[in-house]
């Protein structure tokens, strides 16, 4: 359900303001009872959604982990070779 048809099935109107191209520009307005239950209709379906997702196992997360340390060791190691050049090459030029 889009959020649209859930605005209406809170008891807010939805209204069709205009339409430039394939863009359509809609108003909603009603009770603050209907907005209520709108906000309700919401929050269920995000609580709905994170309970159909997947689980993830632990294996999963831990094999997770360890490529973002192997990846972002990569990169820091390569900027601390970088760094040492720098420095070497600094050096070097000090000591001439």
């Amino acid at each position: 359900m889009n959020i649209v048809d859930m605005a209406r099935a809170s008891g807010l109107a939805v209204i069709l303001d205009g339409r430039i191209g394939r863009e359509e520009y809609q108003s909603v307005c009603g009770s603050v009872s209907a907005l209520q239950r709108f906000a309700e209709a919401v929050c269920q379906g995000a609580a709905s959604q994170r309970e159909s997702a997947a689980p993830r196992s632990p294996a999963a997360d831990l094999s997770g982990r360890l490529r973002r340390r192997l990846i972002g060791g990569v990169g820091i190691s390569g900027g601390r070779a970088v760094f040492a050049r720098r420095v070497s090459h600094n050096a070097r030029r000090t000591l001439a």
